[in-house]
């Protein structure tokens, strides 16, 4: 299993989100704790280095504001995974898992605005209002824009059984089988050397006693 979020890629943000609740905690949860909740805001670039420090410090002066919002980022990300669990096996899907989703959109009102990083533009989604859900407001949208797209037909999961990562397959050919070639994909590669290996010495021990 995977131990840093940061050395896989869902290819997009509502995965890697997603992810992190399977990379620390307990599989059947989305078990992520507020520091690397924000580490994951700074990461992706939703929120500055310098904001991130200010709103880690909410779980010191607001606790009841950083567990609410920690709150809501938990119920995203379960409504998420549910909603992939079930594409992933062709099931039917709950019209109440895309509540939690909605909810953010909707609380998140806003638009897409042009801002000059360094010498590159990027496109960043300024909330309307001043509440801390607007910081699920991209993984929100991200999750929405998944779901509804045709780029649903490339979620996969890790191929590794005990490995619970999504992806989304965007390689040329469509063959990703791995959250990552380093971790799971090398692993599984030393596991079927050691079973060649272990098959090649019992055949021949038997042709010895042949």
């Amino acid at each position: 299993m995977p131990t840093d979020p940061h050395a896989i890629s869902g290819n997009r943000l509502c995965l890697d989100f997603v992810n992190l609740g399977f990379v620390s905690g307990d599989p059947s949860e989305h078990a992520v704790f507020w520091d690397e909740f924000i580490d994951f805001l700074a990461l992706k670039q939703i929120v500055s280095e310098e904001r991130s420090r200010h709103i880690r410090a909410i779980v010191e002066t607001e606790p009841q504001t950083a567990a609410s919002l920690l709150e809501h980022a938990e119920r995203l990300g379960k409504s998420l995974r549910l909603i992939f669990d079930a594409s992933l096996r062709n099931h039917p899907c709950k019209t109440q898992w895309a509540e939690p989703i909605n909810r953010i959109l909707r609380v998140t009102e806003g638009h897409d605005e042009l801002q000059l990083k360094g010498e590159s533009w990027r496109l960043s989604f300024v909330s309307r209002e001043e509440g801390l859900e607007w910081l699920l407001a991209a993984i929100a949208r991200s999750g929405a824009e998944l779901i509804s797209d045709r780029s649903m037909q490339n979620l996969k999961q890790c191929a590794n059984p005990d490995c619970r990562i999504l992806f989304c397959d965007d390689s040329r050919t469509r063959r990703r089988r791995w959250c990552s070639m380093a971790l799971c994909g090398n692993r599984s590669k030393v596991a079927a050397f050691a079973r060649r290996n272990h098959q090649e010495v019992l055949e021949k021990a038997r042709a010895h006693h042949a």
